[in-house]
């Protein structure tokens, strides 16, 4: 990587999509295989829910999701 970059501003597009993203939101970049698999961000969500509530210590963490 370079240690500096000159960009040039007067080129620039505003982001198409940040209006599709919530405040707080974070983006994966899903492999497109795995991409295949889901038709929607929901379903990913739900799918990764369900993993996480399988989770050993499930309780404890949802203790301190809840308190940030």
């Amino acid at each position: 990587m370079r240690t500096e970059y000159r960009l040039e501003y007067s080129k620039s597009k505003p982001n198409r999509f940040a209006a599709q993203i919530k405040h707080g939101s974070i983006a994966v970049v899903l492999e497109p295989d795995v991409a295949s698999v889901f038709g929607n961000s929901e379903s990913v969500n739900q799918l990764l829910r369900s993993v996480i509530a399988a989770l050993p210590g499930e309780s404890t963490r949802k203790k301190k999701v809840a308190a940030k």
